[in-house]
């Protein structure tokens, strides 16, 4: 079983390659951009025609959409054991909270890195940024204390929405005025904890060296 993942650096599908990699699947990757002034593969947009990523192909089908190819993922390779199944009382959780990573976090960085997205004129994206970075905070509070005492986002267990929220804060740039995760002790300590597995060295090689670097 093998899939094909369209994909770029410091995008969404990082973590979909993380997966990739805990489920120990093979995989191609397909390069293209997030680069709004850059054209996007035709192969791309004939299974996206929003221009984004990630795309993951497998056999004759495909999907896009972070959150709903995480648990896709997790479903087809139960044996991996990277999401609670149906039947045990986690999995509302889980769904949950990758649904709020989704709608809700990356919609908050969406307002501060697209303004124009959300405002009507020019004039009113400073006031959308703002809100943006409001949100954030709003956002990674909830989540931080929904996670409260737990070793993991949704319990005792590691899940794909450990590596949804890894994937999540490496986005955050306390130099644009956004929350840094010192702020948020629980997903400091679990972003953390998931930067030191196999998989997320593998993955976010040049970011974990760039974090290095800068400290």
């Amino acid at each position: 079983m093998s899939y094909k993942l369209y994909y770029a650096p410091a995008s969404a599908s990082l973590g979909v390659r993380v997966i990739l990699e805990e489920i120990g699947v093979d995989y191609e990757l397909l390069p293209t951009s997030t680069d709004t002034d850059k054209p996007r593969p035709q192969g791309q947009l004939a299974l996206n025609p929003n221009g984004w990523i990630p795309v993951l192909i497998w056999d004759e089908s495909a999907m896009y959409e972070c959150a709903a190819i995480a648990i896709f993922l997790c479903d087809r390779h139960p044996e991996a054991k990277l999401a609670p199944t149906v039947n045990e009382p986690e999995r509302g959780l889980f769904l949950q909270t990758l649904v709020y990573f989704s709608n809700a976090v990356q919609n908050a960085f969406q307002l501060d890195y697209y303004p124009d997205r959300f405002a009507d004129t020019p004039a009113t994206e400073a006031s959308a940024q703002r809100r943006g970075l409001r949100r954030l905070r709003e956002t990674w509070k909830v989540i931080d204390d929904q996670i409260g005492t737990n070793k993991w986002v949704i319990g005792d267990r590691f899940s794909a929405a450990d590596i949804y929220l890894f994937m999540l804060t490496t986005w955050l740039k306390p130099s644009r005025g956004q929350p840094s995760t010192q702020e948020f002790p629980n997903v400091k300590r679990i972003s953390d904890a998931v930067a030191q597995r196999h998989s997320v060295q593998v993955v976010y090689e040049e970011w974990i060296s760039e974090q290095t670097m800068h400290r």
